[in-house]
């Protein structure tokens, strides 16, 4: 059955988001009040108004003094668990509270509050050379430029992501750059072989340290593995053989991580390769596609593989989440878009791109006549229109060539 057609994110619980947020706004004159709370009124005769008065005067007074001597500590908690942009406002307001904000302890704060949402890194059509963002918990698009790539270098798109970080590639497919969006940090790593035009690439952050591994993969078995602490480049273990080469990787579906486990989608025959970052081991699943359905792209949700895809049958198409049965190994379909929105793609060749893989998956539909932006959660099954991604000063609606999701950490390092 399919969900009812609505957003979620009028049912997540902001409440300590909200109580804090009025802090940003009120700039250099601020007067640290949480929200638009007032003072607790004083218990007192009802005919004693002037008492009453006095009273008042005092809880502001009290109240300023509070604030004004506030522990630098606690002042860490209330800030750490802002809203991410306002975080960056806050900056703003002097220069001990910028510094704050790079201490080691408030990022460790910050660590310690993991954002309940994912972000979506995107490039539009209408402006590939900088980056749009969507923030589900906001509901709202920011834009931002990417720092400038080394000389004679031009970032052809990004390839994959993995906690804060997103990975790019150059257009000759010989540089891989790693870039944390929210810091703006970004590095060159090691030169590698020059892989080819299409090749898939995962990411995933180390367990016991806290660096990360890259790798490529070639359609002819070929592969690579970058490791950021020790700032090189390997191959280790072997592609065995029987995993059938070449390998018709699925390009337009990122690749998808269950903790140290990277999976690849692969067609003919229809299934899924896994490479073991820790054991250095790989394996083939060999896992049917659903019938009458196109468009694939793998996405994960506390554990569990789903595939996401477009299914016409009889002239009708709506969009498909199946989940992977871990004893048979099948797909099996737990939900498909809600009939309102299906009739929106009646009679039209839609195609469809999907801009994440980590909980909430962000997609974009377009025809001719049709350009939507749909967030599915996996975990609640609940579809949500997304407002139209429109540049700076324009009023044209873009559409998302390609994207990632990423989680929003202002401590994840590039290495």
């Amino acid at each position: 059955m399919p969900s009812e057609w609505g957003g979620y994110l009028s049912n997540v619980d902001t409440t300590t988001r909200n109580d804090v947020h009025s802090i940003v706004n009120a700039g250099k004159s601020l007067s640290l009040r949480m929200g638009e709370e007032k003072p607790p009124p004083c218990k007192r005769p009802r005919r004693d108004r002037s008492k009453n008065r006095v009273c008042r005067e005092v809880a502001v007074v009290m109240e300023e003094n509070i604030w004004k001597e506030l522990p630098g500590d606690l002042l860490e908690k209330v800030i750490a668990r802002l809203p991410i942009p306002s975080i960056f406002r806050f900056r703003l307001v002097c220069r001990s509270w910028n510094s704050l904000l790079s201490s080691h302890r408030f990022l460790q704060e910050f660590a310690e509050v993991r954002p309940q949402f994912p972000w979506f890194y995107t490039i539009t059509h209408g402006n590939i050379s900088n980056g749009a963002i969507y923030d589900p918990s906001m509901n709202k698009w920011y834009h931002l430029s990417l720092p400038s790539p080394p000389p004679k270098t031009i970032i052809s798109y990004h390839v994959a992501s993995t906690g804060g970080l997103v990975c790019f590639i150059d257009i000759l497919h010989h540089k891989f750059f790693i870039c944390n969006p929210l810091t703006m940090s970004f590095r060159e790593l090691p030169s590698t072989v020059r892989v080819s035009s299409q090749v898939a690439v995962g990411m995933v952050l180390k367990k016991a340290s806290t660096g990360y591994k890259l790798l490529w993969l070639e359609c002819n078995g070929d592969y690579g593995v970058f490791d950021s602490v020790e700032n090189t480049w390997s191959k280790p273990g072997n592609m065995p053989q029987n995993i059938k080469l070449p390998l018709a990787l699925n390009f337009k579906s990122q690749t998808i991580n269950i903790d140290t486990v990277m999976y690849f989608m692969r067609t003919n025959p229809d299934g899924l390769v896994s490479f073991d970052t820790v054991k250095n081991t790989w394996q083939q699943l060999l896992i049917p596609s659903p019938q009458y359905s196109m468009g694939h792209t793998l996405a994960v949700c506390k554990g569990h593989i789903f595939l996401v895809g477009l299914l016409s049958k009889n002239a009708t198409t709506c969009v498909c989440v199946w989940e992977l049965e871990k004893m048979t190994l099948l797909w099996k379909e737990i939900d498909r878009t809600p009939d309102m929105m299906c009739q929106e793609f009646n009679g039209k060749q839609v195609q469809m791109s999907c801009l994440g893989n980590k909980g909430l998956v962000l997609l974009s539909l377009r025809s001719r006549q049709l350009n939507r932006l749909v967030l599915y959660d996996l975990s609640k099954k609940r579809w949500l229109k997304v407002p139209s991604c429109i540049l700076p000063r324009s009023r044209k609606r873009q559409w998302i060539a390609c994207g990632t999701s990423f989680e929003p950490c202002i401590n994840a390092s590039v290495g």
